[in-house]
């Protein structure tokens, strides 16, 4: 019996892991790739910008629902079918011009948004007494998938017959992988359903609580400085004088800072009553990271020490972000309903970010003037973390 649960506890954590692994890998990918889809296209530079965008949109418009709906048929079955929607998205996006382009990134954001509410809940219905290391484990993965898809896209864009096509393809096939792992789940969706009157109290208390919404806004400014660096640090490290080649590695770069800050924290956090010397480590991180960019030169190791640190403090001020939903909260369904609207306003933020970048260098006519807008997010983090960090949960 014992082993039975064992085998069943193990393919579960395999399952989510996969599942963390396709929450960033289809969105990272693409964005190195978008100088060929223009090529190849050719897209305007705003309907490129706009393709790593529209996940954001899917998350912020599906996130509220998430919940409500796995409460109807199981977080295991949401799961399962937002790993179909995966695979659909990713399959279809490098065939048939724009239109499948658009659609099949549309479904990826969909099919992400459910992972990404309904995963923390599950972690903590599931390993309520390894919540910081289960946390770490699904960060960790989820971002070094993201390091990796970002750095290999370009290079197996110029090596494979299809070029950018090949290379999303590749990375698509990870998506059925995880689907594969995630079947046994389906016989073990053992969810209760909640009272209609309970959930609808649960959700309303979240929605009014103001930590909840201090919660949120944290997320959604650690989201909006990563979606940002996503989109234009490759950009800006050129403009300081890096190779093509040299400020795509950027990404993994950041992704390397914030990969370990990831898988500790979260550990860390577990144990502390009180999380708000790790908000103002994530802030102090964060300033010092953009400090940096503003004074960044062709040097690359340089360059590369301060994308680091910036990458540290993102990874931090993301771990917080993930345990205070199952931290500040009593149950998993309100962990859920926490999750569900931190990230819907938080991915709405974040989607801003980039066109708002954009378009403060656009009015400044140089990188400097947009890197304020991490200033501001990284006051923010540290008011809202500061209020979010105290030791209490959400009535």
């Amino acid at each position: 019996m014992t082993d039975t649960k064992a085998a069943r506890n193990g393919l579960l954590i395999c399952g989510i892991l996969l599942i963390a692994a396709n929450l960033r890998m289809p969105i990272t990918s693409l964005s190195p790739l978008l100088p060929f889809i223009k090529q190849d296209a050719p897209v305007s530079s705003a309907f490129a910008g706009f393709l790593t965008t529209l996940p954001l949109l899917a998350f912020a418009l599906v996130s509220p629902f998430v919940s409500g709906l796995s409460r109807r048929f199981g977080m295991r079955r949401i799961l399962f079918f937002a790993l179909i929607i995966l695979s659909i998205g990713s399959f279809i996006r490098p065939f048939g011009g724009l239109p499948l382009l658009l659609m099949g990134t549309l479904l990826i954001g969909f099919a992400i948004a459910a992972g990404n509410v309904l995963v923390p809940s599950l972690i903590k219905q599931e390993f309520p007494f390894r919540l910081g290391l289960m946390t770490g484990l699904y960060s960790i993965v989820m971002n070094l998938s993201a390091a990796v898809s970002s750095g290999l896209s370009v290079p197996l864009a110029e090596t494979l017959p299809r070029g950018w096509q090949g290379s999303l393809l590749t990375f698509a096939c990870f998506s059925l992988v995880a689907l594969l792992f995630w079947l046994p789940q389906i016989r073990q969706n053992r969810e209760r359903p909640l009272d209609q009157k309970t959930h609808d109290k649960q959700a309303v208390n979240v929605w009014r609580s103001p930590l909840a919404w201090m919660i949120t806004v944290l997320m959604g400014m650690q989201s909006l400085i990563f979606y940002v660096a996503v989109a234009w640090l490759p950009e800006i490290m050129q403009s300081r004088g890096l190779l093509p080649a040299e400020s795509g590695w950027m990404l993994t770069i950041l992704q390397i800072g914030i990969m370990p800050t990831t898988f500790i924290a979260p550990m860390i956090a577990a144990r502390m009553k009180d999380q708000r010397l790790l908000v103002g480590l994530a802030a102090g991180f964060l300033a010092l990271g953009t400090t940096g960019l503003l004074f960044a030169n062709d040097q690359f190791w340089l360059d590369a020490v301060i994308v680091l640190i910036l990458g540290i403090g993102s990874g931090l001020a993301f771990s917080l972000a993930m345990m205070f939903f199952n931290l500040r909260t009593r149950t998993a369904e309100t962990a859920a309903d926490l999750s569900g609207m931190a990230q819907s306003i938080g991915y709405l933020l974040a989607a801003i970010g980039p066109t708002l970048f954009g378009v403060l260098h656009d009015i400044s006519g140089h990188w400097n003037g947009a890197i304020v807008l991490f200033y501001v997010a990284t006051l923010l983090i540290l008011f809202c973390g500061l209020k979010a960090g105290r030791n209490r949960v959400i009535d």
